[in-house]
């Protein structure tokens, strides 16, 4: 389905994460020298854990798709994905092949239990312009159809096809990272915002531009953005459209880092986050998309609670646990 680049999948060197330990129950669940990839759910379901089947990324390639997937080794053997928006002709400006691609991306991203963090950019000068406008006004009957299929939800879904492309990020174990450069507007804003992080280039613009066509955000800005601004910057950014650069986005909170090099920063980011326990990873990014806007404090005391549980009763914790024994006996 995706235009995959073809990836090594050369099983790495054993390492704490790769514990040949029994275990009763975690988050992560790897029994073999891999890295493992946990199955929790970013939702608001109970926090009992449920496992995806052991799946890895598809290396399948055509020419005409505009994503290419590409799996990285890590300086401690482990993996990362790197996601790469792949219109550069067009500024990687969305349209209905480019909404499927990247949806499909994050759903097989999610099952493959040997991402230990995703990064996410664009090709060419921009990150995402947005929606590809110019199409619907070459073809306005064939975009009248596009935009139908964007935006029927399908039975039993919580989310339509416009906003997963946003909205499943939060739902990928893993952590998240979006590197920005160039524009990140409208749409492809909203693609940014669904990552755990955000590390920009100095000189990259952003602007919530749906206000420009007579629209709102439609494509899970809801949840991600509440969670980032104010209530009052969040009307403002969408009431004026206006376009602001880098530095006021970081001021705002809704960049991470400013970067000379964002994707070197995000690699190197990769880097600290997969020589972390990958169930605690998992289970922080879980207890905050669960906890952090709108939920009592009972049921955030409860989720903590729960996925705390969890956490001990899988082996990553004793490898976690080795591993800092051995660094202060150094």
């Amino acid at each position: 389905m995706l235009g995959f680049r073809r990836i090594s999948t050369r099983p790495h060197a054993a390492g704490l994460w790769s514990s040949s330990l029994p275990h009763s129950s975690g988050l992560f669940l790897s029994s073999s020298p891999r890295a493992a990839h946990c199955a929790v759910r970013c939702s608001s379901t109970p926090a009992s854990v449920l496992f995806a089947p052991r799946r890895t990324l598809s290396t399948a390639a055509q020419e005409d798709e505009p994503l290419i997937l590409e799996r990285r080794t890590l300086k401690n053997g482990s993996y990362a994905t790197v996601v790469t928006l792949s219109r550069p002709d067009k500024l990687n400006a969305l349209d209905l092949n480019m909404f499927r691609a990247i949806a499909k991306a994050a759903e097989d991203v999610a099952k493959d239990r040997e991402t230990r963090v995703v990064v996410l950019r664009g090709a060419g000068r921009a990150f995402c312009s947005g929606l590809d406008v110019k199409s619907i006004i070459t073809n306005p009957l064939k975009s009248v159809e596009s935009i139908r299929k964007l935006m029927q939800r399908p039975e039993g879904k919580l989310s339509n096809l416009a906003q997963d492309v946003g909205y499943l990020w939060r739902q990928v174990p893993a952590p998240v990272i979006a590197v920005t450069h160039g524009v990140c507007f409208g749409g492809g804003f909203q693609i940014a915002l669904g990552a755990d992080f955000r590390f920009s280039d100095k000189s990259c613009k952003f602007s919530i531009m749906e206000g420009k066509w007579g629209l709102v955000p439609d494509m899970s800005a809801t949840i991600t953005l509440r969670e980032l601004v104010p209530i009052d910057v969040a009307k403002e950014l969408t009431m004026t459209a206006r376009i602001f650069d880098a530095q006021e986005a970081k001021s705002l909170g809704l960049v991470t880092k400013l970067c000379d090099d964002p994707f070197e920063e995000a690699m190197a980011f990769c880097e600290t986050l997969s020589n972390q326990s990958p169930d605690a990873v998992a289970g922080a990014k879980q207890l905050f998309n669960r906890t952090y806007v709108d939920t009592s404090e009972e049921e955030a005391l409860k989720i903590e609670s729960e996925l705390q549980h969890e956490l001990l009763r899988g082996w990553n914790v004793l490898s976690s646990v080795a591993k800092e024994l051995v660094f202060q006996a150094l």
